[in-house]
């Protein structure tokens, strides 16, 4: 088949060199790709007299060509997904060590404060007794010796008397402190088993701030990030309480990053002026819950929001962030759960991000 054509015919005039190009043409009832050349003849005196026009058929090249495109393009979906499940994997596995971590130390905590409640418990009822018979000594022999007088006075014992049964009172509340932090620990390292079960999301919530505490503190930076607790009366939800535990890590994380961050540009002082919030609301709506979790920070910018759950996306400096947090927050409230997180956000206001999720499974 030859064709010619008036544009390129004047193109090859004009620049003195072959031209090619592709058409996609019906022929013989069928639609079918073309590869046309126009080739210049010269004369001795390098002036075209002739061009010759060739046009052949690369349907089969063409449909070649979009099978090796379209296997590309799924080798770049595989190595994309490839390294996603990886980084997801990597993540898991820090989760679960943290989880593993966790869990021995509140084993290792709960054999000895078991031990030393339960011997606070009887030195308390022994402390009692021994007062109660030292009462009885009082009561009956007002006047004792000299040497016993002054041994009293010594040791006040008009002050221990009235202050031992405070300090056992006080060593009972800090061993029961310590059960208290036991217990979280464990609600925050708890394996997930391959179904869902019923759980107090405030345990999660509260067990996940135990863990960060140590981070929410004054430095000499910043002072004290306030927590905020505005609890509505939930119920237990269908749910992977570990993975929600990681979801509320994630973002609780990333909220102290960026007030850790605010200090390169504000003093102590300014800070202290406008405290550091992190306000943690929960809710009943409809058929679900809902978590809000709000900062008082710096915000974000629209594109920001926009590219915030995308995988491996990152606005933290290298080294410090891993891109991957949030957009395996995403995957475990929407795709394990059945659920929603969206995040909005004013620059210069705070970020609140929430979550929703079915009370039932």
């Amino acid at each position: 088949m030859v064709r010619q054509s008036g544009k390129t015919t004047n193109a090859v005039w004009r620049q003195k060199r072959q031209f090619s190009y592709e058409e996609f043409l019906p022929f013989q009832g069928k639609d079918i790709w073309w590869l046309t050349t126009l080739n210049p003849i010269k004369n001795e005196m390098g002036c075209i007299y002739r061009i010759i026009i060739t046009t052949i058929e690369i349907s089969d090249r063409k449909a070649a060509e979009a099978q090796i495109q379209q296997k590309n393009q799924e080798l770049e979906q595989a190595l994309t997904q490839l390294q996603h499940s990886q980084a997801q994997v990597v993540q898991s596995e820090k989760m679960s060590a943290l989880g593993n971590l966790v869990a021995g130390v509140a084993h290792e905590i709960n054999n000895p404060i078991g031990f030393l409640n339960g011997s606070i418990n009887n030195a308390k009822e022994q402390v009692e007794d021994l007062l109660a018979h030292l009462e009885l000594y009082q009561q009956h022999y007002p006047n004792p010796v000299l040497q016993i007088q002054e041994h009293e006075a010594d040791i006040d014992l008009e002050f221990t008397i009235e202050d031992l049964p405070k300090l056992l009172n006080a060593m009972t509340k800090a061993s029961d402190r310590i059960k208290g932090i036991s217990k979280s620990l464990r609600t925050f390292s708890r394996a997930d088993t391959e179904y869902k079960v019923s759980a107090d999301l405030h345990d999660g919530i509260d067990s996940t701030l135990l863990i960060l505490k140590y981070r929410l503190k004054a430095n000499q930076y910043r002072p004290a990030i306030e927590v905020i607790q505005e609890y509505g009366d939930l119920p237990q939800i269908e749910c992977f309480p570990g993975q929600l535990n990681q979801v509320f890590m994630n973002i609780l994380a990333n909220a102290i990053d960026m007030f850790d961050e605010m200090t390169q540009t504000l003093s102590f002082a300014e800070i202290k002026a406008n405290p550091q919030q992190i306000t943690i609301g929960t809710e009943v709506i409809a058929d679900r819950v809902e978590i809000r979790i709000r900062d008082n920070g710096k915000g974000m910018t629209e594109a920001v929001q926009a590219k915030i759950f995308d995988h491996l996306f990152t606005t933290k400096p290298v080294g410090k962030g891993t891109g991957l947090g949030l957009a395996i927050a995403r995957q475990i409230v929407v795709e394990k759960h059945g659920g929603a997180i969206d995040v909005n956000s004013v620059l210069g206001q705070g970020t609140t991000f929430t979550i929703q999720m079915p009370i039932a499974a």
